[in-house]
């Protein structure tokens, strides 16, 4: 269902309820030059806030665009049943104690009071419009009128505020927060605040992704909308429910299958909070994307080393110039200054505008985006003026090549918020600290989403079983997923009868062992199972020809998510996966080239490629593989899990040796 947020968003007439709390409210309304009538609802008071009270919902002139709540919890239930049924725009309920406090059912009363009006919480502060200066918001904030600008959304009250505070130049529109959630959701609000044509982009703090095919849709329509999304996602350090099952549980877990859900959807995602707020000014200025050659100008050469040294870490590189660059450089530059990238200028045009211009323009020129880092003195005690022309030449850099060009402050500090603010509105996005900078440029390099991409619905947690190794070899096998000649017994005995037909060498495992390696039920390379003793607590016993000829054994996993779905999770095999912290994890549905190309981020993918001189694997054989058992889990539902540990990865095909399935108790 698809509600229309506009009245309760952008209000034009505001209701506020309770004492102290509604205070507040018209107290921000009026320090924002909110125009619209704000009228204060009390029982008893004659005026609240210096405005006359109404002494009921009943008594206002008219059905509130917007009202904020600030009752207890019992109280809100009556007055949001009234509030719909006068047909009022929507209301912030403010009161805590409800799902949060382990009282759903009371929450579940709210939301069918409210019918079809929206409501936003409850245990939510509210909505702050900075366009409009409209605010039913119950406490202090950090912001300021502006005419567009980006919308903070997040599922933390607190979080927001902090960010409300920022001194950095961001011009915010809106702020808006979701408290439980209970009848509007994370993609709902965003995509309301994203409808406003003055907002550019929107920043979101995430604990939890309520309806991932919904928010995989929002990000692609902003993306249509020419605005970018980027997040902070919480919870990264969560242990997965099921770790002790499997790798690929513990691998897939927390934050990874997140992460690959954003990117995989086209959002950008940071670890920290001025990540989000300067990835927000460069999508604010130049939209959701930058290109990814960058250069670097400072006027030292310390400088010029810090940036690649932090750089390095986010994958960020700095390519050569041109020889048609490095000769024009050369002209304006001199002999003594080397042509680089990151390039230290020094200081010989340091106050000569036109020669400054003509270096950033030159090299801003062959490249998609430019850093240029520039602290400008403090001016408290200080003449920033000498600043100035290098400030001025940054502008028309951009301006002359239509690329972005990023004034990069080594501290935050040392960019002062009026300045920012006006460089700003000149389309420039100065970017405060080096090493912050480095990783909203990472960001706002994000690629979008594949068109029409959404993941698979998530199915309720329920009670799963492990079928045998045997058996889901079998079901490899079925979907066509090579796996070595073997046989099965129940002992060791019949085993040896059955498997005189097997070419050595063999391996012999006990079967009834999630982690049959560490219970000691594996023997490999046996000519004969002769003498071989019976395995304690085995199941059953199975012997199988080892596969020769291993470029590389990968770790294969596929999991039921129960927020994104289906999750696929790629890495060496054995323990080095997670030892190494060296894994893939996408999101399903996808294809065999996006497989193939998540492979190739692998710190150990030279493994598989041929390193030096090493035969190469055949990675289309193992993403063909990867694909099908992707197709397997979204065609059948009743599978939980699929786990091969290893493949083996052969310079001709690729065979499964190893594999615990889980599905559905019935």
């Amino acid at each position: 269902m698809s509600r229309d947020l506009s009245r309760l968003l952008r209000p034009r007439s505001i209701a506020v309820m309770g004492s102290v709390w509604a205070e507040n409210v018209i107290a921000q309304c009026r320090k924002m030059g909110f125009q619209g009538p704000v009228w204060p609802v009390h029982p008893t008071k004659a005026t609240v806030g210096g405005l006359k009270a109404y002494a009921s919902l009943a008594d206002l002139p008219e059905a509130p665009d917007a009202t904020f709540i600030g009752v207890n919890r019992h109280a809100t239930l009556e007055v949001v049943s009234e509030l719909s049924a006068m047909g009022a725009g929507g209301a912030i309920c403010f009161a805590s104690g409800w799902t949060e406090a382990g009282e759903p059912e009371l929450q579940d009363r709210l939301v069918a009071a409210a019918g079809e009006m929206p409501i936003l919480g409850p245990n939510c502060y509210g909505v702050i419009n900075y366009l409009d200066g409209a605010l039913l918001w119950p406490d202090q904030h950090g912001g300021r009128r502006v005419e567009k600008g980006v919308a903070l959304l997040s599922q933390s009250s607190n979080i927001v505020i902090n960010l409300t505070m920022q001194a950095r130049g961001l011009p915010v529109a809106y702020v808006a927060c979701l408290g439980n959630a209970a009848q509007i959701g994370l993609a709902e609000l965003a995509g309301a605040l994203l409808a406003d044509d003055r907002v550019t982009a929107i920043g979101m703090y995430i604990e939890g992704i309520d309806d991932a095919p919904a928010f995989a849709a929002l990000a692609e329509a902003a993306r249509g909308a020419g605005k970018g999304v980027v997040c902070v996602k919480s919870g990264k350090t969560e242990a997965s429910r099921t770790a002790a099952a499997s790798h690929t549980a513990s691998l897939a877990g927390g934050g990874v299958a997140s992460s690959a859900f954003l990117r995989q959807a086209g959002v950008a995602e940071v670890n920290t909070l001025p990540e989000l707020i300067e990835t927000l000014k460069i999508f604010h200025v130049h939209g959701p994307q930058i290109g990814t050659r960058l250069c670097s100008l400072s006027c030292s050469g310390g400088e010029a080393g810090l940036v690649s040294d932090l750089a390095q870490p986010f994958g960020i590189d700095f390519p050569p110039p041109s020889e048609a660059q490095r000769q024009r450089l050369g002209e304006i530059l001199g002999p003594i200054v080397t042509i680089a990238n990151p390039l230290d200028y020094h200081t010989f045009i340091w106050g000569d505008g036109p020669r400054t211009t003509d270096v950033f323009t030159t090299m801003l020129s062959g490249y998609d985006a430019g850093i240029y880092v520039i602290d400008p003195p403090r001016p408290d005690r200080c003449d920033p003026a000498s600043f100035q022309p290098a400030l001025d030449a940054i502008v028309s850099a951009t301006k002359t090549t239509g690329k972005p060009a990023f004034p990069v402050a080594s501290l935050p500090e040392n960019f002062d918020e009026d300045r920012a603010i006006t460089m700003i509105d000149e389309g420039i996005a100065p970017l405060m600290g080096l090493e912050t900078a480095l990783g909203a440029i990472k960001a706002a390099q994000t690629a979008p989403g594949q068109p029409g991409w959404r993941p698979a619905a998530a199915l309720p947690p329920r009670e799963t079983q492990s079928l045998s190794e045997a058996e889901g070899k079998a079901l490899l096998a079925e979907a066509g997923v090579p796996v070595p000649r073997s046989v099965t017994a129940p002992t060791m005995a019949e085993l040896r009868e059955r498997a005189r037909g097997l070419t050595p060498p063999l391996a012999l495992k006990g079967l009834g062992f999630a982690h049959k390696t560490e219970a000691g039920a594996v023997r490999l390379g046996l000519q004969t199972l002769e003498n071989e003793a019976e395995m304690p607590c085995a199941a059953g016993y199975l012997a199988e020809e080892m596969v020769t000829g291993t470029v590389a054994e990968i770790l294969l996993g596929l999991r039921r998510d129960p927020v994104y779905g289906v999750t696929l999770t790629l890495g060496f095999g054995g323990v080095t996966a997670e030892l190494l912290a060296d894994t893939v994890t996408l999101v399903l549905p996808v294809t065999e080239a996006e497989i193939r190309a998540a492979l190739a981020r692998l710190r150990l993918w030279p493994l598989l490629d041929g390193y030096r001189g090493r035969p190469r694997g055949d990675v289309a054989a193992l993403a063909g593989i990867a694909a099908r058992l992707g197709q397997l889990m979204l065609d059948r539902p009743e599978l939980e899990e699929i786990e091969i540990n290893p493949i083996l990865v052969r310079e001709t095909g690729a065979v499964a040796v190893d594999a615990l399935v889980r599905e559905a108790r019935t």
